[in-house]
């Protein structure tokens, strides 16, 4: 694919989803079974997305995004939209983000801190998608 797609558009969505089941393995997700839905706040129309991911044994079931309501997740993570375009473009990393309070995470704060290189695997297949943001 090298024509830029819109950031969380469908098209971006189903890229991302393609190129997640086609680089990250169960093995490289370490057979992870998870969920977790990003809101994205201030986005450039002024309304709310999100993009919700479900893994099980490491195999990525479902990559969706949209407008409203998200489907229900073990973790929920807000953030302003520019800071996530800033990690799914490998600016900023996940983590530090969370830690300098722009991302805020509801669920298990332990649990999510041993995921944060899983979080940064799935961000640095995000980054390879020609996106428009």
């Amino acid at each position: 694919m090298s024509e830029t797609v819109k950031y969380l558009s469908q098209a971006w969505c189903d890229e991302a989803g393609k190129r997640l089941r086609q680089e990250l393995t169960p093995d490289k997700m370490n057979n992870l079974t998870s969920s977790m839905t990003n809101i994205y706040t201030n986005c450039p129309d002024g309304g709310a997305k999100y993009l919700f991911i479900k893994m099980a044994a490491g195999s990525f079931e479902a990559v969706e995004v949209g407008d409203g309501e998200s489907p229900a997740a073990e973790f929920i993570i807000t953030g302003d939209y520019q800071t996530y375009a800033r990690i799914s473009r490998a600016e900023l990393g996940s983590q530090l983000a969370l830690m300098e309070g722009k991302l805020k995470l509801k669920g298990n704060m332990v649990k999510a801190l041993k995921l944060a290189k899983i979080s940064d695997r799935i961000n640095k297949v995000f980054a390879t998608i020609p996106a428009e943001y």
